[in-house]
């Protein structure tokens, strides 16, 4: 007699490896979900630093070199931010170290931006337009 159908073996090797292929979906769709947070918390961090390098641009004199630090929110999270400005070989700039870090882990460096302000050039009397 012939008998059509699949044996208790056939079944459990196409569910062992049904369960594996939805174990690694699964995997890497945390792995996604993970990354996304961890993006989501590098833009805002460089925001945090965006925004501290244009308030010292704004300034009407250049910074004092030193290193300082402070705290902002962005989206509702706290970030600590470190600045270290420094003098280089032209006095009218100074370099600028801007770290940020999660307030919940001041160790762990979030963002870290490099650039250098400086002050605009006296406009001499010929140059000025009426």
């Amino acid at each position: 007699m012939n008998k059509r159908g699949f044996t208790l073996i056939e079944i459990l090797v196409a569910l062992t490896i049904m369960a594996v292929a939805l174990a690694a979906g699964m995997r890497t769709l945390n792995q996604s979900a993970d990354n996304a947070n961890l993006l989501k918390l590098r833009t805002l961090a460089l925001w945090v630093a965006e925004n501290r390098l244009a308030e010292l641009q704004l300034m009407p004199q250049l910074p004092a070199p030193g290193t300082s630090s402070g705290t902002a929110t962005q989206a509702g999270i706290r970030f600590l931010w470190r600045q270290t400005v420094q003098m280089t070989p032209n006095p009218a700039f100074r370099k600028i170290d801007i770290r940020v870090t999660e307030s919940g882990q001041p160790d762990y460096e979030i963002a870290r931006l490099n650039s250098y302000v400086g002050v605009a050039p006296l406009k001499s009397p010929e140059n000025r337009k009426p």
